[in-house]
């Protein structure tokens, strides 16, 4: 038997595992050795021994036991393959393990529920793309990889039915020919790219979602018993499912009885769509991790910086770096790190790359760490181009919208490695004023949070050496925490209005003379002369500096 790949290395055990990983693959035993080239797939045969590619990854198809492992890791160890997959679930055994570390065969489980041809098909369009795109033109199920929508048009011509193929979010990802033999609500579906929220939530409340969710059967859902206006073709839908994942379902108007033929195409229908569903993500997934290596990689300026910069195409442009945060929900800070969160942080980076390149092609973006990143380039003077970043970034904000309520930090103008690192440190320095809440809008410059950036440099250094303030803001504070008094809030009132004691008095809701009575009191207990221009500055900068802030 042939190996059902080319014995040139096109990618690794490591990339393998962060594509599959959380749908097909999980490892059992043995450490990932990301560095691991994978020279191709086999399938072990015990009859017909296959030809073994340079370090070849192994479908252990059929090894149902401990001892079957223990075999045929061994067998496959001394032909220097790299790691054995088998179905997840079989009870490894001391001896197995042993077997699998003495050959150094990394096992990889197969999620239950999920094929061997999945897998198989995925691996062949994973390994057969280099580290930026594909090398040649691939196909699943005789269709392009990836294709949704000559996926939609097969399976319409299949149950002779106009289909959608939505995700979990009941967003179309893509749609076939003869909508228009639809009702209206397919057409408003189209039309808006996702099922009207009144249709899902009725979809919820009698069960639908779930029972297509729960079985892999399809699911008749009548017009008439749902009662909804526009809704008059019935529905047949399929849960896609990639082993334990749910990825998404098949939705086709089609009136008439669900024949066992219609019932039997649903579901090879539903495993076409997995597959290509998988590989739209895998690819997604592979061009969002290169882009944010060469992005972050750019950003460090470190000696890969200048070829990062080539490869993003913006090697010797002038550009702007600028920071995109999500303002967590309820204003919490520092931003949460829930999956929620994380999930909200990739759409945000999505939008924003979508953005940049619309506003001036050759853009890039990622998401690195909490911060969306985005390197623009800019053809203007230095001011020009600072400006131009900052409406770009408004208009950013205005487009997302209460949907993902952002920050963004501008940063300075650059061309040389250094100028783009330096940037990205601004845009932090600006962001994290930002977040803090000590900015005037949503979005920022350095020129226009200097001071506060300087404040809040301050107060770490006073905070690493662990000063306690002195002098007469110390002496206010501990009088205050002693007596119950407001005296120190009383001098802060009448420092930040400039000696007005009107408007200072009315900050603090009392009467001018209570503010008066107070403000001498301070003098009295701290002992700072407000007439000694140093000595307030002193107080002011004290006051700016304590904690909360």
């Amino acid at each position: 038997m042939l190996p059902t790949m080319s014995p040139r290395p096109r990618s690794n055990l490591g990339r393998i595992l962060d594509d599959l990983g959380v749908t097909l693959l999980e490892p059992l035993h043995g450490d990932v050795d990301a560095s691991v080239d994978v020279g191709g797939v086999v399938i072990h045969d015990p009859i017909d021994e296959p030809v073994y590619p340079e370090r070849a990854l192994v479908l252990g198809i059929g090894l149902v036991s401990a001892a079957d492992v223990e075999q045929v890791v061994t067998e496959v160890g001394a032909r220097d393959a790299a790691a054995l997959v088998v179905r997840s679930g079989i009870e490894l055994t001391d001896a197995a393990l042993a077997a699998a570390d003495a050959s150094g065969v990394m096992l990889l489980g197969l999620a239950r529920g999920a094929t061997w041809s999945q897998l198989a098909a995925l691996l062949r369009s994973l390994l057969a793309e280099g580290d930026v795109g594909q090398a040649e033109h691939e196909s699943l199920g005789g269709l392009p990889s990836g294709d949704l929508f000559a996926v939609a048009n097969a399976i319409a011509a299949l149950l002779d039915a106009p289909v959608t193929i939505e995700d979990r979010s009941s967003v179309v990802l893509a749609f076939s020919g003869r909508q228009e033999e639809a009702d209206a609500s397919r057409a408003e579906t189209i039309i808006g790219r996702r099922v009207p929220d009144r249709f899902a939530r009725v979809l919820t409340e009698r069960g639908v979602f779930r029972d297509l969710y729960r079985y892999d059967r399809p699911v008749v859902v009548d017009p008439f018993a749902i009662g909804e206006e526009g809704l008059t073709t019935q529905r047949v839908a399929i849960g896609v499912r990639a082993g334990d994942e749910v990825l998404g379902s098949v939705w086709a108007a089609m009136d008439g009885p669900l024949t066992p033929e219609r019932t039997a195409a649903l579901r090879d229908s539903a495993k076409l769509v997995a597959l290509h569903l998988l590989r739209v993500r895998a690819g997604a997934d592979v061009q969002r991790r290169l882009s944010t290596e060469l992005v972050a990689t750019a950003l460090e300026g470190g000696a890969g910086a200048r070829g990062a910069l080539r490869r993003l195409g913006l090697a010797g442009q002038q550009v702007v770096v600028l920071g995109v945060a999500l303002i967590p929900p309820g204003g919490e800070r520092p931003p949460r790190s829930d999956q929620l969160m994380v999930g909200e942080r990739q759409r945000l980076a999505d939008a924003f790359a979508v953005h940049l390149s619309a506003v001036r092609a050759g853009s890039a973006a990622a998401l690195v760490g909490d911060v969306v990143y985005g390197i623009l380039p800019a053809t203007d003077d230095e001011a020009g181009a600072e400006e131009r970043a900052a409406r770009v970034a408004r208009d950013f904000l205005d487009r997302v919208g209460a949907r993902m309520p952002a920050l963004v930090a501008v940063g300075s103008p650059a061309r040389e490695l250094t100028g783009v690192a330096m940037s990205r440190a601004i845009v932090d320095r600006v962001l994290r004023v930002l977040r803090e809440g000590h900015a005037g809008g949503r979005v920022a410059r350095l020129a226009d949070v200097q001071t506060e950036s300087l404040l809040i440099e301050l107060r770490d250094i006073v905070s690493a050496r662990g000063e306690q303030p002195v002098g007469p803001v110390a002496r206010l504070r501990h009088y205050d925490a002693e007596h119950g008094t407001s005296l120190l809030p009383t001098l802060a009132a009448w420092l930040d209005g400039f000696g007005d004691v009107s408007n200072a008095a009315a900050a603090m809701f009392v009467h001018p003379n209570t503010f008066r009575y107070r403000l001498r009191r301070a003098v009295a207990v701290s002992g700072l002369d407000l007439d000694d221009p140093e000595a307030r500055f002193a107080a002011m900068l004290q006051l700016r500096m304590a904690p909360g802030h």
